[in-house]
């Protein structure tokens, strides 16, 4: 993946960065696996804005990602490399022998052509994907199920991936990419391989406008406000907070805050916080 950085012709194009769409194969999305999703853009059933700073935005389709894999003994080929608005790394259109048609998350170094299957004994190749009871100790894992047979819910982001370190009785412990350890059932499966498009963290924005195409308002510091408006409002010229810590606009403890419940059923699954 390369980045291209631009001249700085005009104040936005001044350290503005963006990907080069080299390895996407395939403009248009397959037509029977994309859905319409009416975004909601921050607001609850009656109209009002329960979530800031959302809204506009490019009108997008949402692609229907497998992330169950349960096609077990099925060789699928690798069609197409295709962009996803809805998430940073690239998915990958795969053919069953079947016939029928899924995205997948692509991870690296899987190209167009390349067969991928899943089950208990399949080999231990990138895209494969088997239970963590099958996986090798030290091998890179990604879109990892929380529950058996629910599909993967953990490392699926561009550039991402857990570590297996041990197997102990029914749990594999994990390293994840946020350097916490965790135990996870051995009957979850996960996918073998780092999940593509690793660059993605080295975009820079360039312009507000961008921000706009994503969907994202404009945010402003409650510093500037009046204290009517936000309790870090107020005062004269460049004030400071004028409270012990950052609190939200509402009162609540702001930036840095731990918001994990101390009552949370899977604490016992962690071994070492993130």
């Amino acid at each position: 993946m390369v980045i291209r950085i631009y001249k700085p012709n005009t104040p936005g194009t001044r350290n503005r960065g963006v990907l080069v769409f080299s390895e996407i194969t395939k403009n248009k999305p397959e037509k029977s696996l994309i859905r319409v999703n009416f975004r909601k853009k921050g607001r609850n059933n009656r109209g009002i804005i329960t979530i800031r700073h959302r809204g506009g935005g490019h009108k997008k389709r949402y692609r229907l990602v497998d992330f169950k894999r349960n096609k077990k003994g099925i060789p699928a080929q690798v069609q197409s490399i295709e962009y996803d608005p809805y998430r940073n790394a690239r998915i990958a259109l795969v053919t069953y022998e079947d016939g029928e048609k899924s995205y997948v998350l692509h991870p690296q170094t899987l190209k167009v052509g390349s067969v991928i299957m899943s089950g208990k004994k399949v080999e231990i190749t990138v895209g494969n994907t088997l239970p963590l009871s099958s996986i090798p100790l030290g091998l890179d894992v990604h879109n990892i199920e929380l529950v058996p047979n629910k599909g993967g819910q953990i490392v699926r982001a561009a550039g991402t991936s857990a570590r297996i370190l041990a197997k102990e009785g029914s749990y594999v412990t994990l390293r994840l990419p946020s350097k916490e350890v965790r135990l996870i059932r051995q009957e979850c499966n996960a996918t073998i391989g780092i999940v593509g498009n690793g660059d993605s963290n080295k975009i820079k924005i360039g312009k507000a406008g961008r921000k706009r195409w994503l969907g994202i308002r404009p945010t402003v510091r409650g510093i500037a406000m009046n204290p009517c408006d936000h309790p870090h409002g107020g005062g004269e010229g460049r004030s400071p907070i004028g409270r012990k810590r950052p609190i939200t606009p509402w009162g609540k403890a702001a930036l840095g805050v731990k918001t994990r419940s101390k009552n949370n059923l899977s604490n016992k699954y962690i071994i070492r916080r993130k």
